[in-house]
């Protein structure tokens, strides 16, 4: 995949350990017994984490797997301090949230522009032997070694920052209408995982206001554990207002289908059950009949009511019902309840997460549909037919 879309990293950070204190004494002809003179030693370089607005992905870090800051010097005669290490400072965008990389506990998370945090913290240096020196103890001949070094394994992840989230299996038409109401061209195609990595766009509303949209790889049922791509983007629609779901109209059940969206969501952060929904069926364009030919219509209000979310009929292709669909976005982006203040992280399955570099392991050769390790449990009776499994 030639996408340079990284939203996921795994490095191994190390701070520096102190410096060790100096075990000296004065000496010199006009003061034979000068006393100890030992300085202390110098702190080990911190790991800081600091937010950088101009960054947009983790690709600076994909190949930098090892991030190790240097030791405190140690301490010198006549009471010198040793040098401290110097601070690695990682460069992150906004939005970035740090996990251990071995038990997936939520650390810390970097949101605005310059904000800084210190991940590990560098080892204090040792204190000489000028320190211990007291009345009865007037030549003190030890001093103490610098604090060890912090080492831990690391994940970042990106996870987006946009006001309204397209949710929906593949090929449910969210690409299409990303392309449609925003200026993104993302890749469209009549087979499954057409996009591969989320597409932000920004779209144009009245009086020169606008709001972001982010569209992610289509979930599949199952993908909170692990299955298709949605494990590895579901993340994006955390710090999402809104969530959009799509559904086609020439969907078996649209309310099975709105079910199984739910509950992968659910399953994977129940947070994401609290946000403002709307529900769009797409292709609306395309003439639905029964199995006697004859023309089907779907009762819009009273789906809404059942499901109680707004309902409304889109078709990308033919600019229908996508003025209607702005003004809802925008009346629920403007509610005082929708908006997203804070969210909660919950620990990460590391056993489930994606590897770093899972498309060139598993895409097949056109590198257009990505498989994972367990696609033999996949059903993928539901896409056939389509035209993708000639």
């Amino acid at each position: 995949m030639d996408s340079n879309f990284i939203d996921y990293v795994k490095i191994f950070c190390r701070s520096g350990k102190g410096g060790a204190g100096s075990l000296h004494f004065h000496r010199a002809k006009y003061l034979p017994k000068g006393g100890p003179d030992g300085g202390d030693g110098g702190r080990g370089g911190h790991i800081i984490l600091q937010g950088n607005r101009n960054l947009w992905t983790l690709l600076h870090l994909k190949y930098q797997k090892h991030i190790l800051a240097t030791d405190g010097g140690k301490g010198g005669d006549s009471r010198s301090f040793g040098k401290d290490g110097e601070d690695k400072i990682i460069q992150v965008p906004c939005g970035t949230v740090v996990y251990d990389g071995d038990t997936g506990e939520f650390l810390c998370e970097v949101k605005e522009h310059d904000q800084r945090i210190i991940l590990l913290r560098g080892g204090r240096g040792g204190l000489g032997n000028w320190h211990f020196r007291t009345a009865t103890n007037q030549a003190p001949r030890y001093a103490q070694p610098g604090e060890p070094a912090q080492e831990r394994n690391i994940i970042l992840q990106l996870k987006m920052l946009a006001d309204v989230g397209l949710v929906g299996f593949p090929n449910a038409g969210k690409s299409t209408l990303l392309s449609v109401l925003t200026a993104a061209k993302p890749q469209i195609a009549d087979y499954p995982f057409t996009t591969l990595t989320p597409q932000l766009g920004i779209v144009n509303y009245r009086d020169n206001r606008s709001f972001c949209i982010a569209d992610i790889p289509g979930i599949i049922e199952g993908a909170s554990q692990g299955k298709g791509l949605g494990l590895r983007f579901l993340r994006h629609i955390e710090r999402n207002a809104v969530l959009l779901f799509l559904i086609p109209l020439g969907s078996t059940d649209i309310r099975a289908e709105y079910q199984v969206l739910l509950d992968e969501l659910e399953q994977y952060n129940p947070q994401l059950l609290t946000k403002a929904r709307l529900l769009a069926i797409t292709k609306c364009d395309i003439p639905l009949f029964d199995e006697q030919g004859n023309p089907v219509t779907i009762d819009y209000d009273a789906l809404s009511r059942e499901l109680g979310i707004p309902v409304l009929p889109i078709s990308s292709v033919a600019h229908t019902g996508l003025d209607l669909l702005k003004d809802m976005l925008w009346e629920e982006l403007n509610k005082e309840q929708n908006q997203v203040i804070e969210i909660s992280h919950a620990p990460i399955p590391v056993n489930l997460i994606e590897h770093d570099e899972p498309e060139t392991e598993n895409a097949d050769e056109t590198g257009t549909i990505y498989l994972n390790e367990v696609e033999e449990e996949w059903d993928l009776d539901k896409y056939r037919g389509i035209g993708w499994d000639q």
